[in-house]
């Protein structure tokens, strides 16, 4: 019920903000502690590595994705069948100035505000999921924590690390990062994190996504376009936080067909795009999040939260 006026909304915002030289567009509660339990068996009696949450809070098992088989992995029917976890996107953490526009306002969340939603995602017993669970759920079935959410931040900004992370921690969530790499370091108006930051942010347990170069429409990809947008960030954010890269946000969540198969062959597991219909052939690529609105009131975030998710 949100795809249209999302898609109009977000592409108005984010390219008036690329144009200002902005560059802005756009595990769960408890303890931290794991313990790594024996394997589970598949049918055909190949195992998978496991590792079990040992808070009371979110009695749920993390699968490792490179432990999967690709003939474990779930047809698209199967993946779409699956009930759809809510996932909130947000940019900018910080009070509205009095040169933002009513469009960036939408898009720019007040700290008191980000503070009361996450209290409210608390108190309504929420836990949040980070990428790999997301994947082994939708691929296997596997089993998530109760009423599961997933909580994103797209650019980089540096707000994201000294507002929203320690808020995040302060109720044992976790979130992921999507950086724009050719903003990491930057000063100015709108400052972004650094690698020092980025790197803190996956050692406490975040996860980190690429969110292409410099924010360029992925539909728009022509001759080395992949290789500067996707690989060279991808290889970046590899060297930075010493992990692989494996997860996705499109730019102003703007999407087609010939980019599924050309993430796919990248080696990314999930691509996130924003309130819009998911593939049908690849719903991996496809994933679908809403953006958490900056003039919207806790309660108003929660109800178009679960309206937008509740059409499994």
């Amino acid at each position: 019920m949100f795809t249209r006026t999302y898609s109009s909304v977000i592409t108005a915002f984010c390219l008036c903000v690329l144009l200002s030289g902005a560059l802005s567009g756009c595990q769960s509660k408890g303890s931290d502690t794991t313990e790594t339990v024996d394997s589970t068996a598949y049918a055909d009696g190949t195992k998978t590595a496991v590792t079990a949450d040992t808070t009371k809070e979110a009695e749920a098992t993390v699968i490792d994705p490179a432990s999967i088989p690709a003939s474990k992995i779930a047809d698209a029917a199967t993946i779409l069948a699956r009930p759809q976890v809510p996932i909130l996107c947000y940019h900018q953490i910080r009070d509205w100035r009095p040169s933002d526009s009513k469009t960036s306002k939408d898009y720019i969340i007040p700290v008191a505000a980000f503070k009361e939603q996450m209290q409210m995602l608390a108190d309504s017993g929420y836990h949040t999921i980070l990428p790999d669970q997301l994947y082994a759920y939708l691929t296997t079935g596997a089993p998530l924590p109760p009423k599961p959410v997933m909580l994103t931040f797209d650019d980089g900004d540096l707000d994201q690390y000294e507002v929203a992370a320690p808020e995040l921690e302060k109720h044992g969530f976790k979130g992921a990062f999507f950086i724009m790499t050719v903003a990491i370091g930057r000063h100015g108006k709108q400052p972004y994190m650094d690698k020092a930051q980025i790197k803190d942010l996956a050692d406490r347990g975040h996860a980190i996504g690429a969110h292409t170069w410099d924010h360029h429409n992925v539909k728009k990809y022509q001759g080395d376009d992949w290789k500067i947008q996707i690989e060279e960030p991808n290889k970046k954010l590899e060297s930075i936080v010493g992990k692989p890269i494996k997860y996705f946000a499109y730019p102003f969540g703007l999407w087609n067909k010939q980019a599924l198969p050309e993430l796919q062959k990248r080696g990314y597991l999930l691509a996130f795009t924003l309130a819009d219909k998911r593939d049908d052939q690849m719903p991996l690529y496809t994933v679908r999040r809403i953006i958490a609105g900056g003039q919207w009131k806790s309660k108003t975030m929660y109800r178009n939260m679960i309206q937008s998710f509740d059409d499994k």
